[in-house]
């Protein structure tokens, strides 16, 4: 963990001198502070680093990068939560077992019963039923694959953050892919992204936000960055869409944001160390929040 601790440490040194290095106090309105609260919390993880509710089995899936996040040390895993507070097995998928190759595993997503796993420059898919290995996804040229998200038709989107500042001297590769038919296309690239890390597919396009900066933006069917909304803090990790609102986490602030693109955007949930890559379980209408160093994940109600 000391190792890991360090490297994202320097991602959030970076994230603050991009947003001028200096951290908000969280202030939030009677309305945000109102809701959500929290009702469970789930411990021994091992740098839970996204969330993500799998609707058709009832339970929570979460990915433990267990070292640092770059390395391709093969012990990474999945655990699976149960909504009644359990954390049911602690590794259903283990990198180094059972023929299992999981590195630094991150952002989630099931679409069409597969399971898919960013893990530094490959896609890695499985059974979302059983945990079975089905194969893995190369992305060419990326560094560190940070998210996935599928759309209607079951396509899945990627972020490429980029190589870490300060671990790495090369160019960032800083990118947004889409994989269509299992291969790779490159959907968006360049600086300009503010090292994308969590991406989210919604009817009205796709929603990055990037632990480089502290704006929250689209991009169009071109891969444009379109309403381009700038929010408190920076150091963004993690996006949900509840109805019309995105909920946004913060490294920078330790909090979680509220609000939506062209708006504006407060604290919905302060005190919030770490927090990584949201998920939402619609059927209680829970915020599932993932704390990186803190080797927990938080649910919060929504009603």
């Amino acid at each position: 963990m000391a190792h890991s601790s360090t490297v994202v440490g320097l991602l959030f040194t970076a994230a603050l001198a991009s947003c001028g290095g200096q951290t908000p106090r969280a202030e939030s309105s009677s309305r945000a502070s109102a809701w959500p609260h929290a009702i469970a919390k789930y411990t021994g993880f091992s740098a839970p680093e996204s969330v993500v509710y799998d609707a058709e089995a009832d339970r929570y899936l979460v990915s433990n990068v267990n070292g640092a996040p770059s390395a391709e040390d093969n012990n990474g895993f999945v655990s699976v939560l149960s909504p009644d507070g359990r954390v049911t097995d602690l590794k259903w998928i283990e990198g180094g077992k059972n023929g299992i190759k999981l590195d630094a595993p991150k952002g989630l997503a099931i679409a069409e019963g597969v399971l898919y796993v960013a893990d530094i420059g490959v896609v890695r898919q499985f059974d979302a039923k059983n945990g079975a290995y089905k194969g893995e996804i190369a992305v060419p040229g990326s560094t560190f694959l940070s998210d996935v998200s599928s759309d209607a038709e079951g396509n899945v989107y990627v972020t490429d953050a980029g190589p870490p500042r300060g671990t790495f001297d090369a160019v960032g590769t800083e990118a947004v892919y889409i994989i269509e038919r299992g291969r790779p296309k490159l959907f968006a690239k360049g600086s300009a992204l503010g090292r994308p890390t969590s991406v989210l597919w919604t009817e009205g396009g796709v929603v990055v936000v990037p632990f480089g900066s502290n704006e929250v933006y689209r991009l169009d069917g071109d891969g444009v960055k379109k309403d381009v909304t700038k929010i408190p803090a920076g150091g963004l990790a993690g996006v949900v869409q509840l109805g019309d609102w995105l909920f946004v986490t913060s490294w920078q602030a330790s909090s979680v944001f509220r609000g939506k693109l062209g708006g504006r955007f407060e604290v919905a949930l302060a005190d919030q160390k770490s927090p990584a890559d949201l998920g939402y379980d619609s059927r209680r209408a829970r915020l599932l929040v993932p704390h990186f160093t803190e080797d927990s994940v938080d649910v919060f109600e929504l009603r």
